[in-house]
C-alpha cells in the first residue's frame, strides 16, 4: 500500500483539479473543517478565487476509544449521532450526554480562536463547500452538513480527498453534491493515505484563514 498524496496541501491541490466547474461562483464559500481540513480547503478556495473560512465540527468519540466516532456536533446545536455504533456498544444516554458537553465547550473555544471577533459567515443563498481532508465513518461531515442546511444554503457541496466508499454515499446523500477523489477498498484510514499526516495546529490554520481574509459579499463582516 502506498500513500495517494505527500500531506493535506498536495491533497488539497489534487481535489482543487477536480473542481473547476464550481470556479467564478460570485456566491461561493469554502469551509474547512479544523484542524485538518483547513489546510486541503486552503489549496481549493484559492484554486477556485472563494473566500475561505471555518466550520467547527467535534467528533463525539467512544469514551475508551476516542478515535472510534459514536457521532459528531456542530455549531447551533447539531448532533448527529451512529446509533448502530452506540447500540452494538450498548452506550448509556448519559456516556454520551457527558462527551458532548465536554466537546460543546471545546467547540466554542476553537470558534472564538480561529474566528476572533470576525463573525461568522452569512450562508443564506451561498454556494458552500465544505472541505475535510478526508472522511472514514463520515459523522463528522454529517453533522456539518446538517448545521450548515439549517442556515438555508443555496447547495452545498463536501469535497475530500480521500474517503471510503461507505462514507462518501452516505454524504452524497445529504449533500446536493460530493467530490470524493479516492475512494481506496479496503479502506484503513484517512491517515494511512498520506505520507505526512502530521496534526494540523491552531496557529496554521490561523495562518492560512489571515492570508485568505478578504472583503466579501458572503461574509458578513460588519
Amino acid at each position: 500500500m502506498t500513500a495517494r498524496f505527500y500531506d493535506r496541501r498536495e491533497a488539497g491541490q489534487a481535489l482543487a483539479n477536480l473542481m473547476h466547474a464550481y470556479a467564478h461562483d460570485p456566491q461561493l464559500l469554502v469551509l474547512g473543517l479544523p484542524r485538518g481540513g483547513v489546510p486541503v480547503a486552503a489549496e481549493v478556495a484559492e484554486a477556485l478565487h472563494a473566500p475561505l473560512d471555518v466550520f467547527v465540527v467535534r467528533k463525539l468519540g467512544v469514551p475508551g476509544h476516542e478515535e472510534y466516532a459514536m457521532g459528531a456536533i456542530a455549531s447551533g446545536g447539531i448532533r448527529v449521532l451512529n446509533h448502530d455504533v452506540i447500540r452494538q456498544l450498548h452506550l448509556p444516554l448519559d456516556a454520551v450526554e457527558y462527551v458532548e458537553r465536554s466537546e460543546r465547550l471545546e467547540l466554542t473555544r476553537r470558534e472564538r480562536l480561529y474566528r476572533g471577533d470576525r463573525p461568522a459567515p452569512d450562508l443564506a443563498g451561498a454556494t458552500v463547500v465544505l472541505v475535510d481532508d478526508g472522511l472514514a465513518t463520515g459523522s463528522t461531515m454529517l453533522a456539518a452538513v446538517a448545521a450548515v442546511r439549517a442556515q438555508h444554503p443555496t447547495r452545498i457541496i463536501v469535497a475530500v480527498p480521500v474517503a471510503s466508499v461507505e462514507a462518501c454515499e452516505a454524504v452524497r446523500r445529504q449533500a446536493d453534491a460530493c467530490v470524493c477523489a479516492f475512494t481506496p477498498d479496503p479502506f484503513y484510514g484517512v491517515g494511512m493515505w498520506y505520507q505526512n499526516f502530521e496534526q494540523t495546529t491552531d496557529g496554521e490554520v490561523q495562518r492560512l484563514l489571515a492570508a485568505r481574509a478578504a472583503p466579501d459579499p458572503v461574509v458578513v463582516d460588519h
